[in-house]
């Protein structure tokens, strides 16, 4: 054993030496405080004083501070008020990144329920009176025109006659009524008419051109022993679901208008001058 080794050991031997010294130089609390009282040897407190002893010995002195590593009580007198360590605050802005790009669209969702239909809103305020729009395609022209004719004469009665055609010369898309012997205007504009009649021997000719139930024009031949043609013509400006047509006058006279089997002597024509759509 070299001197290494025994110098470790008298340094162990010290140290043991040494806690054995201060584990058996240490008296027990209850052990001190009844040699206190021995040495003492004051009377027995009674309860009232124990209590005053018990609470001085627990509060502090006048003038004294409190131990560091002392222990104290909530309900003791004289406690001492720690200040509250404020908790540490995060600066967020500094850890606030910048705005990422916008990210791509996601799918359309299913649509909802249909909801009940709402109370119907009050009218509004009419609207003004809009610009002139653009003229239209020259190509598209509106045509209007007919021509009919009748081979059997009319004699005047008690009322008033629509003279019907039973020949149809031209009847552009219809307008005239071959039944009700009338011309029904669907497109707007000027148009031109035309009567032409034969006269009978002896018999006045009186007939009118009407529109919507008016008499426009005459057409009248006095009696005569000769039978004669007899014209009239006009120009009407006519609106959508305009009529007009051939009225004989009714029979407060003799009159009628010859025609017969084999040749047409009465002819009613008509045609569109100039469309109203037309500037």
């Amino acid at each position: 054993m070299g001197s290494r080794g025994l110098g470790l050991a008298l340094a162990c031997c010290l140290l043991l030496a040494f806690t054995c010294g201060l584990v058996l130089g240490r008296v027990p609390r209850g052990q001190e405080e009844q040699q206190e009282q021995e040495g003492t040897k004051e009377p027995p407190l009674d309860h009232t004083e124990r209590a005053e002893e018990k609470h001085e010995k627990y509060s502090p002195r006048q003038g004294d501070e409190p131990s560091a590593s002392r222990c104290f009580r909530c309900c003791d007198p004289g406690t001492p008020v720690y200040q509250a360590i404020p908790v540490p605050q995060i600066n967020i802005t500094i850890l606030k990144g910048e705005k990422g790009d916008r990210g791509d669209r996601g799918l359309q969702g299913k649509y909802g329920r249909t909801g009940s239909m709402g109370a119907r809103g009050h009218v509004g305020p009419k609207g003004q009176k809009g610009s002139m729009g653009a003229p239209g395609d020259q190509c598209k022209n509106h045509y209007a025109a007919f021509s009919v004719g009748r081979k059997k004469p009319l004699h005047s009665n008690d009322y008033y006659q629509t003279v019907i055609f039973d020949t149809e010369f031209v009847n552009l898309y219809g307008h005239f009524n071959m039944f009700t012997g009338k011309f029904y205007c669907y497109v707007p504009g000027v148009y031109f008419f035309s009567l032409n009649v034969h006269t009978w021997n002896q018999k006045e000719t009186y007939l009118h051109i009407m529109k919507n139930g008016e008499e426009v024009v005459i057409l009248y031949a006095q009696v005569s022993d000769r039978s004669i043609m007899q014209s009239q013509s006009l120009m009407l400006e006519l609106w959508d679901q305009d009529e007009v047509w051939v009225r004989l006058f009714k029979g407060e006279r003799e009159n009628a208008i010859f025609s017969d089997e084999f040749d047409t002597y009465i002819t009613f024509s008509g045609y569109l001058v100039k469309p109203a759509a037309e500037p």
